[in-house]
Parts: C-alpha cells; structure tokens; sequence
C-alpha cells in the first residue's frame, strides 16, 4: 500500500517521505519489522519505541512514524500521538471494516462481560445478526472462539480482528472497551452507534491516580458514539456525560430513567423485574443471580432498544440466556450438600455485590476465597478486607495474581482491613491449598464463593503465567 493512502485522513505535524512510498507491513516493535515496512514508535510507559527506531530501520523498516524526529537519516511522519495514528493506519490498511458494520461499546468498572454476552445472544437471536465479539474472557466470531491477551486489543490488531469479522459476514460487533484503551486512543477514530456505560466504582487507580481520570477516560466513549446508554443511578454519570456529543439514554432502578426496573425478585438462581418505558412494561427474567444482573440486563435492554429490537424480543431471548463464564459460576460438587461459585469479583465494589448477592440466598454459611492481584491499585486491599469481613460469615485470603508483588505481603495489606471485626478468617498464600481448605471446612448448605479469577484460567506469578483453573482445582480435589 502508498504511504499516502495509509496516511488518509491521519493528522500529521510533518511528512518526510514520499507519498508514493510501498509500504509492505506495519509494526510497533522493532523485532517484527520486516523489509519495507512501516515502523510506529510508541511512547510506552516503561519503553520508549523511539529508541528503537535504529533496530527497526536495520531489519529493513522503509519510514518510520515518530512523535519527534528520529537521530537517524530515515523517511519519517511526524505525529502529535503515535498510538492514535497507530489505530488509524490500522484502520485504513484493514480496508476500514469498523465503517462497514454496526459497532457498540460496553465501558464501566464492572459489568461489561456479561454485558456484550447477553447483547451478542439478543442480536444473534431477535436480530438475526452475525455478531463478532472481543473481551476480557476471549474475543468471537459468531460462535467461533478466539484467545484474547487483554479486555481491549492494540488498535493495529483491533482493526484486523475487524477485519476477520466482516471477511466472516459479521453484521455487528459488540466489545469491551477498557479506560485504558480509551485513554491511550486503542478505539481512536471509530464512530459507535451504540456505547454503554455500567458503572464507576474503585479500580485502576494504580494507572488513573485519581476516579476524576478514570472517568474522564471513560468519557472519551461518549464523544464519539451515537447514542450512549448509561446508568442514570450511578453518581459518576453526570460527569461522564458533560461533554457527551451523542443522544442519552438512561437506565436505572432507582431513579428517574428511560427505562426503569420495577417490581424486582432476586432468587438464588435468577433475577426478574418489570422493565417499564414511558409506553411499556415487559416482564424479565435472566437466569443468572446476583442485584447487579438487574443494571447488566437494564443496559443490554436499553442497548438493544437504540438497535432496533424491541423490549419483548429482548426479554425473550434473556429468558434463555445460559451463565457467563466467571460470573456467578456454579461448580459442580456431585454428592456434597454445599454449593462452589466462582467470580471474577477483584475490585472492592464487584466483591461487595456478589457477596451480598450470594448472602440473600444462601441457606448456610457465605465463605468468601479471594486476594488481591499484584502491581495494581494497593489502596483497595484494605477496603477488600473490610467488606469480605462485614458480608461474609467466613473468610479465607489467599493469593490472586501475585505478579512481581510478594504475595503474602499483599495479604497482611488486605487483612489490615479485617482487624477489629468479628468474622472469622484465615490466610492461606497458596491458592490451591485455600480452595481445598474450603472444601475441607464447608459445612451443610454452605455457599464457598472463589473471587477474582473468574474466566481466567492462569495465575500470573513474577512475569510468567501459570495454569491454575479453579474448575479442575475442584474436580480433581473431589476425586481424591
């Protein structure tokens, strides 16, 4: 492809090549550079592309994208944001596929999984729509399933992911989209017709600093969506919203909305309310437990309505939906007379809600098993202490996703938060031997809830991954 097309529509500072330039690839790392290719120097957080622009130049790069120009004698663009202009190279060498089918956004702390699922099977099924999917569990095509690293791709392989879909007949696509990306300008240049919101509670204030930050780039969505569905009872929305460019759509339980869940049963295996417009009510019903499902069925609903499809084909095809993956999992536990749920609860206000959902049915005792992943946000350890202690009836803290941390220093951090309260708790650093500790304690009708890892199947210890799926951690400790 000329460097010219490439560079359509991408705000350049200074051009030094010519626009008759073959291009044959484009990379962001100087190791996958290939002769002729077009190389865009990043400036991450702890490397600095721009000081690989040398190494990319000899394994044959023929100009370089740059946010200042290179020491070197190189063809050379110059750009105000090199992972902007990233995202729109990519866009442009995929052939634009984003332009080519209806796009829709999930952003928000929590909810955004089981968000895109239950959108994916209402477009699937009341639409007739081929629906590409991409998120923190994994990314589809239709039903084909594909791996994921991280909730929202580098924006050069968004736009190939894209690409895949429409080449497969994809209509829609539905994704998560992370502050992160949002702040770094991975979804840079696509215009969605639908973005939602969930929430704002606690998290990723280790990258944000401040929830102002983590808001504000959230907000970013919303200036550049169509219509925007969003949570009318969250405190964070108004600030969201000031300087939203599309049309408003609210959901809430509480408050004046759009559309309102009224009349709300919450059951130890499903949720139902009334959803009620201005014009209707239509009976829900989700089998999937949990207060929070009524806000994740509220904006698939709300979603599907700015989609076309209507509130009562919704409600039909929610009646069907089966679990999401990691979310109020149910493990099997054939002949014991106590219940394993597995969650991806890791931040202060998912671990609140799906313990306090679990403590409104459970017959027995609510057992909590969680931790706190390492090189992230160290100010919600104790705050996850202190709210595993008020809600549960007992408590083991174990490690998550130690990282470089040393993991049982993560653990007197969250037991900080546990001092002064009558709940009992014990520590257990390995998190096979906790999970066998609650099994081996569980008493009649006890519900034992497994946070944090949810979908993963992994635990990332220093920087390597290794295999850990509470699923086999179960069936194997109850065939010994």
């Amino acid at each position: 492809m000329k460097l010219q097309e490439l560079l359509r529509d991408i705000p350049t500072l200074t051009v030094h090549a010519a626009g008759d330039l073959d291009i044959t690839d484009i990379s962001y790392d100087s190791r996958k550079t290939v002769p002729g290719g077009l190389f865009v120097a990043i400036s991450g957080y702890t490397v600095d592309g721009h000081a690989y622009i040398s190494k990319a130049v000899e394994n044959g790069a023929a100009c370089v994208v740059c946010e200042r120009p290179p020491e070197i004698d190189v063809p050379y663009v110059l750009v105000e944001h090199s992972r902007r202009a990233l995202a729109l190279l990519g866009a442009n060498w995929y052939g634009r596929p984003a332009e080519k089918m209806v796009m829709t956004a999930v952003t928000g702390t929590n909810g955004k999984t089981s968000t895109t699922y239950l959108l994916k099977a209402v477009l699937e099924q009341a639409a007739g729509a081929k629906v590409g999917l991409i998120g923190t569990n994994q990314n589809m095509i239709g039903d084909e399933v594909l791996p994921t690293e991280r909730t929202t791709p580098e924006g050069f392989e968004l736009h190939k992911l894209f690409r895949q879909m429409l080449d497969a007949g994809c209509t829609h696509v539905v994704m998560e989209t992370s502050s992160h990306a949002l702040f770094e300008g991975r979804v840079h240049g696509i215009t969605f017709a639908v973005g939602i919101f969930t929430n704002l509670t606690q998290d990723h204030l280790d990258f944000h600093v401040t929830m102002e930050n983590y808001c504000d780039a959230k907000a970013v969505l919303f200036q550049n969506c169509k219509a925007g569905v969003v949570n009318a009872d969250d405190p964070w929305t108004e600030r969201l919203m000031k300087d939203a460019t599309c049309r408003r759509y609210t959901y809430a339980e509480h408050a004046a909305a759009d559309l309102r869940a009224e009349n709300i049963s919450l059951g130890a295996d499903h949720i139902a309310f009334d959803a009620v417009t201005s014009s209707e009510r239509v009976p829900v019903r989700v089998n999937i437990p949990g207060g929070f499902m009524v806000y994740n069925t509220l904006d698939v609903l709300g979603a599907a309505l700015q989609l076309g499809v209507s509130l009562e084909k919704s409600a039909e095809v929610l009646a069907r939906v089966p679990h999401v993956k990691g979310r109020v999992e149910v493990v099997p536990t054939p002949g014991k007379d106590y219940t394993i749920l597995i969650d991806y609860a890791h931040s202060p206000d998912s671990l609140e809600n799906v313990l306090k959902s679990v403590k409104g049915f459970a017959k027995g005792r609510t057992v909590a098993v969680f931790g706190a992943g390492g090189d992230r946000d160290k100010t919600k350890r104790p705050k996850m202490g202190k709210i595993a202690a008020d809600i549960a009836d007992f408590a083991i803290v174990t490690s998550d996703n130690p990282r470089t941390e040393d993991p049982d220093q993560i653990i007197r951090e969250i037991a900080a938060g546990m001092e002064g309260t009558a709940t009992p708790y014990v520590t257990i650093t390995d998190r096979v031997q906790a999970i066998h500790y609650a099994m081996d304690h569980a008493e009649r009708d006890d519900v034992i809830v497994l946070c944090g890892k949810g979908h993963e199947t992994y635990q990332e210890v220093g920087h390597e991954k290794r295999h850990m799926d509470e699923r086999e951690i179960v069936a194997d400790y109850l065939n010994k």
